[in-house]
């Protein structure tokens, strides 16, 4: 029996610094929401989980009403801060620290999280949803990093190229026979 994961990487969200948790989504960021929850209103997802980061949440809403759901908040899903939040630092500066911290899992910027500790922050909840919900269908609300990091913990040919390559907002279909990661589909386009 598999389990399937959907996780829905957030839409866009204007950056402001020193807000990372209460950024809310654009209108074109609210539009794409919307068609994510037609994507896969068919999708027979069970249960629906999200970083507390409310852009997150907000990408997985549409959908979770649709379905009658409630969304769990674990904060072990939160987006990896390769460095400090609360300071400007150029996008080129991050885009190397997180380049550097695929290859070098313990590397993190002032005030940042390393690879390896946000792996070790979300992999066991990652593991008890597929234990506790196994043979169903879990909507994920996550950020691109973390994702990432995720997918890396179960297939280490996820790294900064995916990473880099990854849009928002994003949807990957993750199917796990037990444990396993047997199968990664994209469903945005």
């Amino acid at each position: 029996m598999n389990t399937y994961i959907y996780m829905v990487r957030h839409a866009v969200s204007p950056f402001v610094v020193g807000d990372e948790r209460n950024r809310g989504l654009s209108e074109q960021g609210i539009v794409d929401a919307l068609r994510i929850k037609e994507i896969l209103a068919n999708a027979g997802i069970t249960h629906f989980v999200s970083s507390p980061y409310r852009r997150a949440i907000a990408t997985l809403k549409y959908l979770a009403e649709a379905s009658h759901q409630e969304i769990a908040i674990y904060e072990e899903l939160r987006e990896r801060a390769i460095g400090s939040t609360e300071i400007e630092i150029k996008p080129r500066e991050i885009l190397q620290g997180i380049r550097t911290s695929f290859t070098d899992k313990h590397y993190k910027m002032l005030d940042g999280e390393s690879s390896w500790e946000a792996q070790e922050r979300s992999i066991p909840l990652v593991k008890q949803l597929l234990e506790q919900h196994k043979g169903g269908r879990i909507a994920m609300g996550t950020h691109g990093n973390i994702m990432t990091l995720i997918l890396n913990y179960f297939d280490e040919t996820y790294g900064y190229e995916f990473f880099e390559q990854t849009s928002k907002p994003d949807i990957y279909k993750l199917e796990f026979h037990e444990m396993e990661l047997v199968n990664v589909e994209r469903l945005w386009s």
